[in-house]
């Protein structure tokens, strides 16, 4: 049986993967997807790939995260398959999302990641780039916080895959319960004469971009309660502000393809704010057409 709200279904997602490694972050990102594979009826394949020379306390460490994590997409209901490989992370976890039809792959950042550039070389953002699914990249801030109750979710005009983006923020509304707040940043009108003008709440309404009325419209058809807010200022600031003054458990936001190679050689507020995320962040890279 699918989750079905006036003719919306969370069947996007049929086949979902974690990777996890002995890390503690990558652990708790993977409860994201099984919340998501819960929600979506769908398939979590939990795959661990050790690289060549790994020492057995590693080892040891991984799989038993990978038992956790089994154990409780068992005891959620979920249909769940672990798998073990050796050899190069990447080329293993690519190779078996292709072979395995995956939908959307879930990955974590470690802190190390992001004390420096976050488009140097990392295992998280050759995955983010490479794999030919949806992704899910995860920076966990607060271990104990993986069940979110208020969902922070910036958005901006000229989206792309707007089913898919509300599909994924509506599968983890339900499988958590939470509440969701759409925070979309308002640009000032520049005048010639007198500066930056700043629109009155009724003004910024009217200025809604029409992309944005669209996700709100698919979030509203999955049945998803939300409120909308609205602001000025730097995107990243205004976001991580935003998060922390409302104290919001998770942060999720999208970023395309074109986006992200952008980001490796000029920077985006995505990577902004993932750097200085007050809470947990998902940064969501959509493949899905509607």
């Amino acid at each position: 049986m699918i989750w079905q709200v006036n003719g919306y279904n969370l069947a996007m997602y049929r086949r979902v993967l974690a990777a996890v490694n002995e890390f503690t972050n990558s652990e708790s990102a993977a409860h994201y997807a099984i919340a998501l594979s819960e929600s979506s009826q769908a398939k979590l394949l939990l795959v661990f790939v050790a690289r060549e020379g790994i020492d057995k306390e590693t080892f040891k460490q991984a799989e038993s995260a990978l038992e956790r994590l089994f154990m409780e997409a068992e005891a959620r209901g979920v249909e769940v398959e672990s798998v073990t490989e050796k050899g190069d992370p990447l080329k293993k976890i690519c190779d078996i999302a292709r072979k395995d039809d995956i939908d959307i792959a879930f990955t974590a950042t470690r802190r190390e990641d992001v004390s420096k550039r976050f488009f140097v070389r990392t295992l998280a953002r050759d995955l983010m780039l490479r794999l030919p699914c949806s992704v899910a990249m995860v920076r966990v801030v607060r271990m104990g916080k993986t069940h979110p109750r208020n969902v922070l979710v910036p958005l901006r005009g000229h989206m792309i895959r707007i089913e898919e983006r509300a599909c994924f923020v509506a599968s983890l509304a339900r499988a958590f319960g939470a509440h969701v707040t759409l925070f979309h940043l308002h640009n000032p009108i520049t005048s010639f004469f007198g500066g930056e003008i700043h629109l009155k709440p009724a003004e910024r309404a009217e200025r809604i971009p029409k992309d944005i009325e669209d996700f709100t419209r698919c979030l509203r058809e999955y049945g998803i309660g939300h409120e909308n807010k609205s602001g000025y200022g730097a995107v990243s600031r205004a976001i991580t502000i935003e998060a922390a003054h409302r104290r919001n458990d998770l942060i999720v936001m999208g970023a395309s393809e074109r986006s992200l190679f952008r980001s490796i050689t000029r920077g985006n507020p995505v990577e902004e704010v993932l750097r200085e995320t007050p809470c947990n962040l998902i940064i969501l890279r959509p493949e899905h057409e509607a």
